[in-house]
């Protein structure tokens, strides 16, 4: 794959251009509920008050409230995140931890004709690029790509992905994982992105007409970062509970619907120029020209959070999995199996199989990354047992006078 100069400083022209929602989207007075106990229908609210201005997006962690904090342990409450949220903090603990990495993956084509998804795993992400990216310990790398309109956007987004994000990418320098670090990594998974938008453009091979979603996972020490353009989802399992580390990008969130109806997307129900989503790499047939804005873009969210010793494990998919179960049901499910069996590749596929008996249409494709080991007193609880107890003699006769009331 050739990137050339243009093709570069257009995606650096890009990344400069700010995603942050409209004025319009800004002034209203949205309500979004980033609590739900599914048992008791009890919610905590986050409002965006007429006047705010979020920031750049930027996910660290999750504010959960002491006030719920017994309902999220009896009922594994899911957590949200949404636009107007992302730069909210998780009160956790400080200390700093070294994952402990392991995942597996599991794919199916469903009720489909063909198999449009792929995925990228690396457990090792040092080994498998060696002195090309001087990375801390552990590091690793997934991705989950759902194609459309055809498999070739996605399996070349697949093929030259470690040179996209890590060969030909603007990686800083420096071994110090600071926010100055972190900061220049973001922006070099935006210019990754765009620049996989542009090759796509230019690859004679992909048709116009062809595209593919993406979402990527990278783990440095206890840094987590994902960044994601479309519909595939990544959610990270925290002492139970699902926090969202990305945003779907589909029309029913109404951030995304806004800058679409802002820059005159032609809009059928819930889908932009007969797709479903609003972000996405390629089907440069609905894409304006360079250097316009289109209401089809390929600039991705991208979230980070610092890993605790309470971040069990993340689970990244394509749309298949999560049409037909919430971010909590999956987590929830993933959990029990660990809890059995600790193994991340029988847990993908349970998750998978799952997701055909809930009757999804869609090709299926899931990562689950362990962050830890499940807690042995927690993965095997202790039974109770009980002694049989024998009667004296005596004991026997004055329980049988006592029931033949004498």
């Amino acid at each position: 794959m050739i990137v050339s100069q243009k093709m570069v400083a257009e995606a650096e022209k890009m990344c400069k251009q700010s995603s942050m929602p409209s004025t319009t989207a800004a002034a209203l007075d949205v309500q979004y509920h980033v609590c739900v106990a599914q048992e008791q229908n009890f919610q905590i609210d986050v409002n965006v008050k007429n006047g705010s201005s979020p920031s750049t997006p930027v996910f660290r962690e999750v504010r959960v409230t002491e006030s719920v904090s017994a309902d999220i342990s009896r009922f594994e409450s899911v957590v949200n995140c949404s636009e107007t949220i992302k730069s909210a903090v998780v009160e956790s603990s400080p200390i700093k931890f070294a994952p402990s990495i392991r995942s597996g993956s599991y794919a199916d084509i469903g009720s489909r004709d063909s198999m449009e998804d792929e995925h990228i795993r690396i457990d090792d992400l040092c080994a498998h690029l060696g002195s090309l990216f001087k990375c801390p310990t552990p590091s690793a790398f997934y991705a989950v790509f759902d194609g459309h309109g055809g498999r070739d956007a996605a399996v070349y987004i697949k093929k030259n992905a470690m040179k996209l994000f890590f060969e030909d990418a603007d990686l800083p320098e420096t071994s110090d994982i600071d926010d100055i670090f972190l900061q220049d990594l973001e922006n070099s998974h935006r210019k990754a992105f765009l620049l996989a938008d542009l090759a796509l453009a230019n690859e004679q091979s992909v048709s116009s007409m062809c595209g593919t979603t993406a979402l990527t996972a990278l783990v440095l020490g206890c840094h987590l970062l994902v960044a994601n353009a479309g519909d595939c989802r990544a959610v990270l399992c925290r002492k139970g509970v699902a926090v969202d580390m990305s945003q779907d990008h589909k029309l029913s969130y109404l951030p995304e619907r806004i800058r679409v109806e802002e820059l005159g997307g032609n809009i059928y129900g819930e889908y932009l120029n007969g797709l479903s989503v609003t972000r996405a790499l390629g089907d440069w047939d609905m894409k304006f020209p360079l250097g316009s804005a289109s209401p089809l873009i390929a600039e991705p969210d991208v979230q980070r959070v610092v890993l605790t010793k309470d971040d069990e494990f993340l689970v990244i998919g394509c749309d298949g999995i999560w049409d037909r179960m919430s971010s909590q049901y999956a987590v929830s499910l993933v959990r029990r199996g660990l809890r059995r069996h600790n193994d991340p590749q029988q847990s993908a596929q349970e998750l998978v199989k799952e997701a055909l008996c809930l009757n999804s249409s869609d090709n299926l494709t899931v990562i689950v990354i362990c962050l830890s080991s499940p807690d042995p007193a927690e993965s095997c609880p202790q039974r109770r047992r009980f002694r049989c107890a024998s009667l004296s003699e005596e004991a026997r006769s004055r329980l049988k006078s006592l029931l033949e009331g004498n």
